[in-house]
């Protein structure tokens, strides 16, 4: 039988986020701190993934922060017309002197010194354990990226600002965090506030799956769950839970969702790229999700 109201409506709610909270404000506040060696490069710190979006569910554990600086970018112009390529070399002669892995390197040095040996530098982000009253946290230091619309000169250009960085093989990892959680609040809005809730079942339905090994782990990370919600028409979302799922499986699982986009608007959800979902994953997880609702809770 399906699944219940009830437990649809469990799954809905926010998990607690007191202790994150209390976490992106610590450390916060060290990678603010002015003794910092990269503290003249006025640093934005903020958060990004679940918890940042208010789609956090009680398996989310740790806190993911960015640490961006906008001194150093990245950017396309490449991809501009010749004459405007030109332009934007010619305003920007002379690379930044602080470069990404300087700035990773300046980052890691100082949580470590604050938090202990115990931090590490991971693939993408610096690890920070838990410790007294603090969750698990993941620093990701990064720069600017600029995705170019337009360069005239330094005065008439555009651009979508987003944020880079590079694993250690040099790959360049570019995404749009702040253009992602403004596109879901707004969608939250126009669902009239069913977006955000229903978010959170898929997760917990994926969760409830990888837990009984009906679903392996890393197939819909929570970032593509997000960006695939986001292409559903908003009158599928609303009356129930129940409702709302089954409208909004049944779009997803019929629509040609090749041309989706990810919830920032700007890259493809699906592709071979760092930042895509495999095509083939996602079909995976819409089955899974078939067969647990099909098949109820055992």
């Amino acid at each position: 039988m399906p699944i219940t109201e009830a437990q649809l409506d469990t799954w809905s709610k926010q998990g607690a986020s007191g202790p994150s909270r209390d976490t992106y404000a610590a450390v916060r506040k060290v990678l603010e701190d002015k003794a910092a060696p990269y503290a003249g490069k006025d640093p934005e710190i903020f958060l990004q993934g679940s918890y940042g979006n208010d789609t956090n569910v009680a398996r989310d554990s740790d806190v993911d922060v960015v640490a961006l600086i906008s001194s150093t970018f990245a950017h396309d112009a490449a991809t501009l017309s010749p004459d405007q390529y030109q332009a934007f070399e010619k305003t920007y002669v002379g690379s930044a002197s602080y470069s990404y892995s300087q700035y990773k390197n300046d980052v890691f040095n100082w949580l470590t010194s604050k938090y202990g040996t115990s931090v590490r530098a991971g693939k993408k982000a610096i690890y920070i354990p838990a410790g007294q009253n603090r969750r698990e946290c993941d620093v990701l230091a990064a720069i600017q990226y600029r995705y170019y619309y337009r360069f005239n000169n330094a005065l008439d250009q555009s651009y979508a600002s987003g944020i880079c960085f590079y694993l250690q093989d040099g790959t360049q990892i570019v995404n749009f965090p702040k253009q992602h959680s403004d596109n879901c609040t707004t969608k939250h809005q126009n669902t009239k506030s069913w977006f955000k809730p229903t978010v959170r079942i898929y997760k917990n339905m994926r969760n409830y799956m990888i837990e009984r090994n009906k679903l392996a782990e890393g197939v819909a990370p929570s970032y593509f769950i997000e960006g695939m919600l986001h292409n559903v028409p908003n009158d599928r979302f609303g009356a129930s839970f129940e409702d709302t799922f089954v409208s909004t499986y049944n779009y997803l699982n019929s629509t040609d969702r090749s041309q989706f986009k990810c919830a920032n608007g700007i890259h493809p959800l699906f592709g071979t790229s760092a930042v895509t979902w495999r095509s083939e994953n996602c079909v995976t997880y819409l089955e899974a999700l078939k067969a647990l609702w099909t098949n109820g809770m055992k």
